[in-house]
C-alpha cells in the first residue's frame, strides 16, 4: 500500500469529474507548438475547424507538444477554472516539466511586518485568483505561455521563528531555482523577502541592479524595535550590501506620513529617486514610464511590487494601507511600459487576504504577476 505522501503525490494533478472518478489533468497547447491565434472569423480559442484549441481531433486534452515546445496552463474549456490543484495561472508545476526559463515560486512568511500579519497567505491567495488568466495577453500582444515554458515552482520553505534563517534560506532556494538560467517572479509573502532575492538575482546578473519600487512606503528604514531586517529595511540593506546601482533607483507610488523630513534624506543619499502616487496622478502613466525606462537604461533590473501601492479601494488586502493610492489599471500600465528591458527577477508581496472580503487585493495582484511574467517571457 502506498505512503501517504506517495499517495498525495499520484493524486497531484487529477481531478474529479464525477461520482466517484478522477481523469489525469493535461496542460493545452498547439501540437505544432504554433500560436493560439485564431483563422478569419473564427473566435478567440477556437480552430479553423471549430475544434477548441488545447483539444485533438479525438476531444483528447493536449499534454506535451511534440517538439519540446512550451507545455501550457490547463485547458479551462475542458476543465472548468474552479477545479483541479491552484498552481499559478494553472500551470504545469516544476516537477511536470523537464526545464522551465521562467518560474513561479511563493514564499509564505511575514514574520518581518510591523502592523497587519496575514501574507504568509499571500501566494496561495494569488494562486487562487491567478485561475481566472488566460494564454493570452492583450496589452501587450503576447502569449507568455506559448514562447517560453513557465511553470509554478511551488513553495520556498522560510522559518516563520528565525527571520535571519528565513531571509538565507530565500536567498539559497532562489539560487538554486535560477541556477539553470530561469529568472523568478515571487509571491510574497512579505517584504522581506526582497533582500535574499535581490541577493540572488545581483549573484545571477553579476553586477548590482537597478530597481523599480512600487510602494506607498520607502522600505529604506534602518531598523524597527532594534531590528534590522523587516518589511521596512531591504533596500537599505540591499543599498548597503552593494547589491543596487545607485544611479537607477526608483520608488513609485509613495505616499503617506514619515517619521521626520530625515527619512527623505536617507533615501536619496542611496540614490533613490521618488515618483510619488501624486505624481502618477498629475504626469501620467506615459511620463512615468519615460522617466523610468531613461532611469533604468540598459542595466539589469528588479521590479519589486509591494501591492499596498494600490489604494486600499483597489487593495483592501494589505498589511500596512495608505490612503490616495494607485488605481489597478495605473500599477499594470507602468509595467507594461518596463517592456524590453533586462528584467532579471521579480516580486509581488504583502497581500493579506484576510482583510479582503472578495478577493480584490488578490486579483490585482494574480495580473501583476501575469504581467511581470509575460515581460521575463520576452526575454527567453
Amino acid at each position: 500500500m502506498p505512503s501517504r505522501r506517495r499517495s498525495a503525490e499520484l493524486l497531484a494533478g487529477w481531478v474529479g469529474v464525477g461520482p466517484g472518478t478522477l481523469r489525469k489533468v493535461r496542460h493545452d497547447r498547439p501540437a505544432d507548438g504554433a500560436s493560439r491565434e485564431p483563422a478569419d472569423g473564427a473566435s478567440y480559442g477556437q480552430a479553423a475547424d471549430g475544434a477548441l484549441y488545447g483539444q485533438a481531433a479525438d476531444g483528447a486534452l493536449y499534454g506535451q507538444a511534440e517538439g519540446g515546445a512550451p507545455r501550457g496552463p490547463v485547458d479551462s474549456s475542458r476543465v472548468p477554472r474552479f477545479a483541479g490543484p491552484a498552481t499559478f495561472a494553472r500551470l504545469p508545476r516544476l516537477d511536470e516539466v523537464d526545464r522551465a526559463q521562467v518560474k513561479v515560486v511563493g514564499v509564505p512568511f511575514d514574520a518581518g511586518v510591523s502592523y497587519r500579519p496575514g501574507a504568509r497567505f499571500g501566494p496561495q491567495a494569488i494562486r487562487e485568483a491567478s485561475r481566472l488568466l488566460r494564454p493570452y495577453h492583450p496589452g501587450l500582444d503576447a502569449e507568455p505561455f506559448a514562447r517560453a515554458q513557465v511553470v509554478d515552482a511551488g513553495d520556498l520553505v522560510a522559518n516563520p521563528f528565525d527571520i535571519a534563517e528565513a531571509i538565507s534560506a530565500v536567498e539559497q532556494g532562489a539560487l538554486e531555482l535560477t541556477a539553470d538560467g530561469a529568472r523568478l517572479v515571487t509571491l510574497g509573502g512579505d517584504h522581506t523577502i526582497a533582500l535574499p532575492l535581490l541577493r540572488a538575482a545581483v549573484a545571477r546578473a553579476g553586477r548590482p541592479v537597478a530597481l523599480v519600487h512600487l510602494d506607498a512606503h520607502l522600505d529604506t528604514w534602518d531598523t524597527y524595535f532594534g531590528a534590522a531586517f523587516t518589511h521596512g529595511t531591504p533596500f537599505r540593506r540591499a543599498s548597503e550590501e552593494g547589491l543596487l546601482d545607485p544611479e537607477a533607483l526608483c520608488h513609485v507610488g509613495t505616499r503617506g506620513p514619515l517619521y521626520a523630513r530625515g527619512d527623505l534624506d536617507d533615501d536619496a543619499r542611496f540614490g533613490f529617486e521618488i515618483v510619488s502616487s501624486a505624481d502618477v496622478a498629475r504626469r501620467g502613466v506615459d511620463d512615468v514610464v519615460a522617466r523610468l525606462r531613461e532611469r533604468v537604461g540598459d542595466r539589469p533590473l528588479y521590479v519589486s511590487v509591494d501591492i499596498d501601492v494600490l489604494d486600499p479601494a483597489h487593495a483592501p488586502g494589505t498589511g500596512t494601507p495608505e490612503a490616495g493610492g494607485l488605481t489597478s489599471r495605473e500599477l499594470l500600465e507602468i509595467l507594461r511600459g518596463l517592456h524590453g528591458l533586462d528584467l532579471v527577477g521579480a516580486d509581488v508581496v504583502e497581500v493579506a487576504p484576510a482583510y479582503d472580503h472578495a478577493e480584490i487585493t488578490a486579483v490585482a495582484a494574480a495580473h501583476v504577476a501575469y504581467d511581470l511574467v509575460t515581460l521575463l517571457t520576452e526575454l527567453v
